[in-house]
């Protein structure tokens, strides 16, 4: 019993593991692309005083991310990034403001939710996070002049003018409006500051899955800088900007695709209807018993004739006119009350040699040999009992090695009504059919 029991677990983990790497083998990851545009909005030193505009600091990004996806859960993406950042704010001595184009690269890690654990993978939602090391290169400027080429001046009231306040004609002096054209290079007096830099990127988002191939990403990345000179102001930590966007993504990959219609598209399905394969007179569409050998008498579902109806074709049947209600053997014989006995005595000597056999080396080897070199015990009727019936998964009344190996492995998947004894009941009848 113990020996069967370690059997059964043996070979429960065997069979699991070969299904983990059948699944393996079968999950392949191909790469995707995705192209996008969203908005960037600056966090840094300029923008963060009185006077704010709100809306200055908005402005647009594309993006390209190419993503090779390893098994379910990881990622490695390579994106770029190309857009401008830009802040100001209107204070009533000066005003302050820049902007600055932005490309920016990154190699990222990617987390995926929708990996079997936390979501499954068929789920049409798919979240994801992400972070790596990027690098930046920005080059800030700002608008100081009109279009007409007049320095701005910034007067107390809030208003903009040709001529300073303080300005001895300053009663004269002519309003003036912001073009937002950023004309003037922005450098440092004491400062020559490198204009990349690198970053680190961190992100969320999600996948709409609208097809195999096609989806859309929703994603937002924050960039921590290692800069505090992208607005050519530096007073404390450094800058910071954030990136959220839209793209539809591709996932290359070819398809599995049904080609039955280009495989059978030569075939005369008419001929077909009408062929005879073993020539015994009924077409192979009503034919019940197929492949009858040449010459032999059928009935009209094309099967062997069996005057005495003992299950033996006439054929075959050594004993043509058994007696109705006879067993009888593969050749047709009647077999007698004496026959009967004497071969159920000698089968239940092999069954039990072969069952202590079995229990001194446990193996499904060994089962697969008996199941495939023997023939059932003729005496006995396939009457399985119903502890042990739901092993009998094709319905043929027979217990196969293949059917022990299948009720082992449900019972360890938590999924069966067997318990430990009655798998040892089962392989006890195995041997016993």
């Amino acid at each position: 019993m113990t020996n069967k029991i370690s059997f059964c677990i043996a070979l429960s983990l065997a069979f699991l593991n070969t299904a983990s790497a059948q699944t393996e083998e079968k999950l392949k990851q191909y790469p995707s692309v995705a192209v996008g545009i969203g908005v960037l909005t600056f966090d840094g030193d300029i923008g963060s005083g009185v006077d704010v505009s709100s809306f200055g600091r908005i402005k647009t990004g594309y993006n390209v991310t190419i993503e090779q996806r390893i098994k379910k859960t990881f990622g490695v993406s390579f994106s770029g990034t190309y857009g401008r950042v830009a802040d100001s704010q209107n204070g009533k001595i000066n005003g302050l403001n820049f902007q600055s184009e932005i490309t920016q690269l990154d190699l990222n890690l990617v987390l995926h939710l929708d990996n079997d654990i936390f979501l499954k993978s068929k789920n049409e939602f798919a979240p994801y996070l992400f972070s790596g090391i990027g690098f930046l290169k920005f080059n800030p400027y700002t608008d100081v002049k009109d279009k007409n080429g007049t320095y701005y001046n910034y007067w107390s009231d809030g208003t903009i003018r040709d001529l300073p306040e303080n300005d001895p004609n300053a009663i004269s002096a002519d309003f003036i409006q912001r073009d937002y054209k950023y004309e003037t290079k922005l450098i440092d007096s004491t400062t020559n500051y490198s204009r990349t830099s690198f970053a680190i990127p961190v992100g969320v988002g999600f996948t709409f899955k609208m097809s195999d191939h096609i989806g859309m990403n929703i994603a937002g990345t924050y960039y921590f800088t290692m800069t505090d000179w992208m607005d050519n102001k530096k007073e404390g930590k450094n800058d910071r900007y954030l990136f959220a966007h839209a793209a539809i993504k591709y996932t290359f990959g070819k398809q599995t695709a049904d080609n039955s219609s280009a495989i059978y598209k030569s075939v005369d399905f008419t001929s077909v209807d009408k062929t005879d394969s073993d020539g015994d007179g009924v077409i192979d569409a009503n034919d019940k018993c197929a492949a009858t050998p040449k010459g032999v008498k059928v009935d009209v579902k094309g099967c062997a004739i069996d005057t005495d109806e003992d299950g033996v074709p006439d054929h075959l049947d050594k004993e043509p006119q058994t007696k109705k209600g006879s067993l009888v053997d593969i050749n047709g014989t009647t077999i007698t009350e004496q026959m009967l006995s004497d071969r159920q005595t000698l089968w239940d000597s092999i069954a039990t040699e072969r069952s202590q056999l079995f229990n001194e080396n446990p193996s499904l080897k060994y089962l697969q040999a008996i199941d495939s070199k023997t023939v059932k015990n003729p005496n006995k009727i396939n009457n399985i009992p119903a502890a042990i019936k739901p092993a009998d998964t094709d319905g043929n009344g027979i217990i196969s090695s293949s059917e022990i190996t299948g009720a082992i492995d449900t019972f360890f998947e938590g999924e069966s009504p067997f318990t430990v004894e009655l798998l040892n009941d089962l392989i006890d009848y195995f041997f016993e059919q």
